[in-house]
Order: structure tokens, then sequence, then C-alpha cells
């Protein structure tokens, strides 16, 4: 009989992968061996009050830079006191007020196979990896379905929406991100299916990455079906037997290997953090600095980032990176652009205030570096993008800098924007292998700054032979420096960014 801990993983909210096909996940980093140099320069960081002795008795920020519009804080509790290490979603979990008006998403039973087997096919069959005559199957009926990609994903969520009503608290109230990703999930998986170890790989993350959504494994077989039923429907003479049979043991692959991957990783991490907003700071106009509090200990590394969920905009989950190095208090900061449509960003820097809780899902992404090599850094960071640049210059400096030097190019269009340079400055002045150097590519300059736009600039300087480069903010920006990186000869595998499946802003 299995124990109460493996059925709980089983059986709970949160205990599996993706809602629907998940979107693409993250590579995630090895950790480095840090260097030791005694006395390490330590970056200043806000004063925030130190955590309580018992969560939920978070006090409020000493020095909160906009009034709380929420009264008092909700309490953390877990939903199984005798399973601390565990946070399930559900009734009982005190998201927020916003949340708990929520209906609860119904508890589904654990399910058979993710999809049913016809009779032709064995169980064997399904185990094995994608043939090559499947795969050559499911590219054929994909290359039919992508010009009416549209109205197949609408076909699909119809479908699902209809005949399993208690799954659509899983999705945001919008769906059209959601369509969007789903052919972009559909086209990566067929595209690489030929490599089952990267399908695992990737996959895996996914399901991983998704347990926040509150999934169970009974989800998985009327997603299956529902989504083999439209794809049937917009294939048109692509679809047979054949291509039904590969779609199903695809589709089984692919599922099972989340189910296991969420699980494994429910034993050890909650699918989510809640996390109180302790200090709500305005730099711009457009641009806001978060410090947030964690309900648990929350594991990262510089250079990652993490998705965020508001209680405004349920079930909407958008990324943004860390804005500084993992700290003793255990606070974390992001740097937070309210962009045009964006409703977590704008629901963050213009609604959001001390006392607010947000929803944290794990940390994720490879724009990480091994200081322990003492590789010289060139660092490229556009708008809000300077805030993993800022969490590597604080890593670094708490492993030690001498012997290597770190370039950072800071970019803006306007002069106004450059809002964390003498923050930078600040560092580079008791940092002596820190240099910090602004470009403005608009109207406005500042004292000292480049012209241009950022990666021609870098470009100018000649080569970077020898460095690891780090590009962070807007994707055509990090796509221009990686290419012009590439034809000075600096190698790919020496230039880091977090552009995999265009991460979620907004």
């Amino acid at each position: 009989m299995k124990s109460r801990r493996t059925l709980l993983i089983r059986t709970g909210l949160g205990s599996a992968g993706a809602a629907a096909v998940p979107v693409l996940p993250q590579e995630q980093a090895s950790d480095p061996v840090a260097a030791v140099e005694p006395e390490p320069v330590r970056p200043s960081v806000p004063v925030i009050p130190p955590p309580p002795a018992r969560p939920p008795a978070v006090p409020g920020p000493s020095h909160p830079e906009t009034p709380s519009t929420t009264g008092t804080a909700p309490a953390f509790q877990p939903l199984f006191t005798d399973a601390p290490g565990l946070n399930w979603a559900g009734s009982g979990d005190s998201r927020s007020s916003a949340w708990a008006a929520q209906p609860p998403v119904p508890r589904l039973p654990v399910a058979p196979p993710p999809v049913a087997v016809s009779s032709a096919e064995s169980a064997e069959s399904v185990e094995l990896p994608l043939t090559a005559r499947d795969i050559e199957l499911i590219r054929a009926s994909l290359s039919v379905v992508e010009p009416v990609a549209d109205r197949a994903t609408a076909h699909f969520y119809a479908l699902l929406f209809l005949r399993h009503p208690e799954v659509r608290s899983l999705f945001p109230a919008a769906m059209d991100v959601q369509r969007d990703r789903l052919f972009r999930t559909l086209l990566a998986a067929a595209r690489g299916a030929e490599d089952p170890a990267a399908l695992r790989a990737r996959m895996g993350a996914l399901g991983r990455g998704h347990r926040r959504y509150g999934t169970l494994t009974g989800h998985y077989a009327p997603v299956g079906e529902c989504l083999v039923q439209a794809l049937a429907r917009y294939a048109g003479s692509r679809w047979g037997d054949d291509t039904e049979l590969a779609w199903r043991r695809a589709y089984r692959l692919i599922s099972t290997i989340m189910i296991e991957a969420a699980e494994e990783d429910a034993r050890t991490s909650p699918p989510w953090w809640q996390g109180e907003v302790v200090r709500h700071e305005r730099r711009t106009r457009d641009v806001a600095v978060l410090t947030v509090r964690p309900d648990q200990a929350y594991s990262f590394r510089a250079g990652q980032y993490c998705s965020l969920e508001t209680p405004w905009w349920p079930q909407v989950w958008r990324h943004y990176s860390f804005a500084s190095a993992p700290r003793p208090d255990g606070l974390l900061t992001f740097h937070v652009k309210a962009v045009q449509a964006g409703w977590v960003s704008n629901a963050l820097v213009h609604r959001a205030a001390p006392g607010d809780v947000l929803r944290l899902g794990p940390a994720a992404g490879a724009m990480t570096v091994d200081h322990a090599a003492g590789t010289d850094l060139l660092c490229l960071g556009g708008g809000t993008g300077i805030a993993p640049i800022r969490a590597l210059v604080e890593e670094a400096a708490e492993h030690g800098g001498p012997g290597r030097s770190v370039e950072v190019f800071y970019g803006a269009r306007h002069a106004a924007e450059l809002y964390e340079l003498d923050a930078l400055r600040g560092l580079a002045g008791r940092l002596p292998w820190l240099t910090v150097r602004p470009v403005l590519s608009g109207t406005g300059p500042a004292e000292g700054a480049l012209t241009g736009e950022l990666p021609e600039v870098v470009g100018r300087f000649g080569s970077w032979s020898g460095r690891e480069a780090v590009l962070s903010g807007p994707p055509a920006m990090v796509r221009r420096g990686v290419g012009v990186l590439l034809r000075m000869g600096l190698p790919a595998e020496r230039i880091r960014h977090d552009l995999v499946g265009e991460r979620a802003s907004g």
C-alpha cells in the first residue's frame, strides 16, 4: 500500500504538470563552486524589517513607498499541517481575498492512462519511443493544421470546456495567449520528437514548472481526447487511423513524462510560493521595484527568473528576473515595467502595494555564471533587463572579484530611463573590477553616456574574445546583440540569454 505522502503527491492539486499542453521550458544550470576571498564587498540593499519568527506574523515595511490599500495581510497557512514542505493549491490555502473568492477546483480521481488506447495498439508499443513513421505522420498533419491553427486550437478549447467544465478554472479568463502557446508547443514537440532525451528534458521541465496551475493527473485524459478530435477535424486528408495512432502515442509519451516529473518534483518542492510585498518603489512613471518576502525558503541563482501571479488576474503568470543575488534575509527583488496591455505588469506597477500577496513559481533560467572559473564578463542590459545584470554583479562581489573584470553596458532610449545607473555607479566606485557604461539610443544625453543602439555600441569596442557574455532586455535587442557578438568571434557557448520560447511578458 502506498504511503499517505505518495497518495497526496498522486492525487492532490498541483501534483501534475501543465494546464492542457504547456509552454516551452527553460534549461536549468548547475551551481558553481564559489571562489573564496576574505572580506567580500557586499552591495548595499534596502532596509527591510527582519523576517518574523513565525509566519504569518509579517510586519509592515518600515519605509513603505505606497500606502497599502488591502488592509491586513492574509495569513499564510499550509493546507496540510503534517506536510509543511508541500504547498498545495485549492480551497484552504489562504491565497488572498481575491483568490479565495473563486470556487475551489474540483478534485478529479486519478485517471487510467492519459489517452485511451485503441484495440489495435498494445501497451508495449505505447511505451516505446516514437518511430520515424510516427514523426512523419505527425509533421504532415501539422503542416495542414498550421494555416488554420487559430480555428483548430479554438475548437480544441471549446470541446474541452464544454465536455469538462471542471477544468475551466485552471486557465486564465482570456485565452488568446494560451491558444498561441498550444500550437507553438505542438510544433516544438513534433520537430524535436526524434531526440527522446531532449524531449524528456523539455517535457519534464514543463511538468514541473506547470504544477502551479493545479492540474491533476486525471486532467490529462480529457485534454488528450479533445486534442486528438480537434486535430482530426482540421487535418483533412492527412488524417487517418495511422496518424491518429501516432498522435496518441506522442501524447501518451509526453503526458507520462510530465506526470512523472511533476510527481517527483512534488516530493521536495511546492508548486508555488506565496510572497508578501514589503516594499514598492516607483523609479519612473512605468517602472517599479518590488521587494517580496516568500512564505518559506526560496532557492534561486543570480541571473535566473521566476513567474509571478497577482490576485487581480488569477492564472495569468508572467516572468520576471531576480534583481538581486540571494540575500541572508531571504527577500526577493524584481524590476517591473508596465507595458501596453500588460495585465500583470500594470497591476504590479500601478496597483500593488506593501501588504499585497503574490504567488511565485520556482526559479528557472540558464543565465547563470560560474564564478569559480573567474572568467571576465561582458553584460548587456536594456531597460529593466538590467535587473539580472545587477544580480550577477552582486553575486560576483560575494564570490570575490580580483583577477577578473566585469563590463556592464546599460542601455535605454532616454536618460530618465536609466533608473539603476546611480546604484551601478556606486557599486563600480567600490568594486575596482567593475566598469559601467551607459548607452542612449534616443535624445536626452546623460553624463558620460555613449550614443547609439546598444548592440552596435558594444561592437565598436573591438574584440571581446575570452569573455563570457550575458544579455538581458527586449528580445530584439538581445537577438541583435547575439548576432554582433557572434560576428566578432565570440563562441555561441559563451553567450547566455533567456529567450527560449520567448518568455511571457506583460
